[in-house]
């Protein structure tokens, strides 16, 4: 785990397009063309295949999946997180022939913000998300969380797995946005799920964009995080970053070191029509593929 960070709030955190503006001259945005999913698939590479909200709607065969080593979701896999719809998704994963999945949750995922239960907020009920709802359903389930559904895959939240050596941290959180799942203020609270991610880290997947990568809404504004930006740049420096979020920002992006990949699925009218994001990074040294379901938690 990482030590204390050094990353300060930016003066203009709760404004992010003006703190953009001011970051950008000095930063390098360039757009990167995505890999063609077809390609072969090398024997010392691990291929990775990258979703994002895709809301329950690849369970119903709405997009091809490209074959892969290790499949990557940035959340938001249901629609509002019922224990129905994790069930679902999760029985979908077991169908896949990747042989690791790996998920975090998105605002969408309201279950799976277990405060968000506890404090049965009233105002979700209007989207057909009641605690009592998820409670009854968990209860004919026979568990007592959706986390417990979710046997396919590997779980992450504030979390990471070692595979083949490639260090992974999933991360649900984002700014506030309708008061749902896994929002928080911007600059410290954020801060501080940031600063629990290592510098060790490879492979980071939050469910929220950075400011300036792939977080641009319908009318132009950004909206991403300012402090996941300078986290990303000025401590951990991981090879990918990978989100979801703000399906107009769908796309890759680079900036000179960490290739940003905003994989959302569905478009801004929840049309499941942008293709999965795949890249691939060569075994390292030490490890060959026979060693993808042997990982092990990061501490």
């Amino acid at each position: 785990m990482s030590s204390v960070s050094v990353i300060q709030v930016h003066p203009d955190t709760n404004s992010p397009t003006r703190a953009w503006q001011k970051l950008q001259v000095h930063q390098k945005v360039v757009k990167v063309t995505p890999m063609d999913p077809s390609t072969p698939i090398l024997a010392d590479h691990i291929r990775f295949v990258c979703l994002s909200d895709t809301h329950s709607r690849i369970e119903k065969g709405q997009i091809k999946i490209p074959d892969g080593d290790v499949l990557l979701h940035a959340g938001d896999f249901t629609n509002i997180g019922l224990p129905s719809e994790v069930k679902t998704y999760n029985e979908f994963l077991g169908t896949l022939p990747h042989k690791l999945k790996i998920v975090i949750a998105g605002n969408h995922d309201l279950s799976f913000d277990y405060d968000l239960v506890k404090n049965n907020r009233k105002h979700l009920s209007g989207f057909g998300w009641t605690r009592s709802l998820v409670e009854e359903k968990l209860a004919e389930y026979g568990i007592t969380g959706v986390k417990e559904l979710m046997t396919n895959c590997v779980y992450l939240q504030d979390s990471g797995v070692c595979v083949c050596g490639i260090n992974i941290w999933g991360s649900p959180w984002q700014p506030t946005f309708c008061d749902w799942g896994f929002n928080l203020e911007r600059g410290q609270p954020l801060l501080d799920k940031w600063n629990l991610i290592p510098k060790s880290t490879d492979i980071l997947i939050t469910h929220g964009p950075p400011v300036g990568h792939g977080d641009k809404c319908f009318d132009k504004q950004n909206v991403g995080c300012v402090e996941l930006l300078s986290t990303i740049q000025q401590r951990v420096h991981p090879k990918y970053h990978l989100f979801g979020h703000i399906h107009e920002g769908y796309g890759m992006t680079t900036d000179g070191n960490t290739t940003f990949i905003n994989a959302s699925t569905c478009t801004v009218k929840y049309k499941p029509t942008n293709p999965p994001v795949v890249f691939d990074i060569p075994v390292p040294e030490g490890f060959s593929k026979s060693d993808l379901t042997e990982m092990k938690m990061l501490e």
